[in-house]
């Protein structure tokens, strides 16, 4: 079972002294990719205002991100669970996770970066800043944008694909594109909804981030990898979640 998260923008700083090490990720079909784009970052990350619209960043954001692009290969680096902060992830609270979770994540949940594609919870990665919607020049075509769609496309639908098990998708529309997972049997995309006053169900858009790291953090504890969906779906109710079915692949989690 994988259960594939959606990045957050902002990340903690620090970790040890290892240096980012692109073999080490999972995935490994997708080196050459991540390589070729960290690449074109540090470049762009050599002009502090072109870094600055490229990736949408305000004034009081730019140096800090911009510095944190231009010293990938240099800064140190920490698991992927504990990288990234933001609504998932306070939802998925890691560091209160006891030591059986943390090693159930580390197996189990993953992250889809702009950056690094796909990697798994103890893969151990920099502070970066890129988003799905970033626009980082292509350092083979001058003048170019690098399309980050064509970037991770197949290659990351090939590399899911590949996985094996039940996958979990719970990630925002914008990365869904950077790898469709539609045509993998056994995977299943979540929304979310809420309940109004007047009983109708309506989708939840930013706040169904701390649904998804609630669920996320409630698996993860549960310990089970799940071969089927109805065998999550069995343990679901219990769990307190209510969670169904509302397409071939798709789930609904009402909140």
């Amino acid at each position: 079972m994988l259960i594939l998260l959606p990045p957050s923008e902002t990340k903690r700083d620090g970790g040890t002294d290892d240096r980012l090490d692109l073999s080490s990720l999972s995935f490994p079909k997708l080196k050459t990719r991540r390589a070729d784009l960290v690449r074109a970052v540090r470049s762009l990350a050599r002009d502090a205002d072109a870094s600055a619209s490229a990736l949408r960043l305000s004034p009081s954001l730019a140096a800090v991100e911009v510095a944190r692009n231009r010293r990938l290969t240099l800064s140190p680096t920490m698991p992927v669970l504990d990288r990234y902060t933001g609504v998932v992830f306070d939802g998925l609270d890691a560091p209160s996770l006891p030591p059986a979770a943390r090693s159930f994540a580390y197996e189990h949940v993953g992250v889809h970066s702009a950056l690094f594609g796909p990697v798994l919870a103890g893969d151990r990665i920099p502070a970066y800043r890129l988003s799905h919607d970033s626009r980082v020049p292509s350092l083979a075509v001058p003048g170019a944008v690098l399309s980050l769609k064509k970037q991770w496309g197949t290659a990351v639908s090939a590399s899911l694909a590949a996985h094996p098990g039940l996958l979990l998708d719970f990630r925002s529309e914008g990365y869904v594109a950077l790898g469709p997972v539609d045509a993998r049997p056994n995977s299943y995309f979540l929304r979310v909804f809420t309940v109004g006053p007047d009983g109708s169900r309506r989708a939840l858009n930013h706040f169904n981030k701390k649904a998804k790291g609630e669920l996320t953090r409630a698996l993860v504890l549960a310990g089970i990898s799940f071969d089927s969906v109805d065998d999550l779906l069995a343990w679901a109710g219990p769990a307190g979640f209510d969670l169904r079915l509302s397409g071939p692949a798709e789930l609904a989690l009402t909140v």
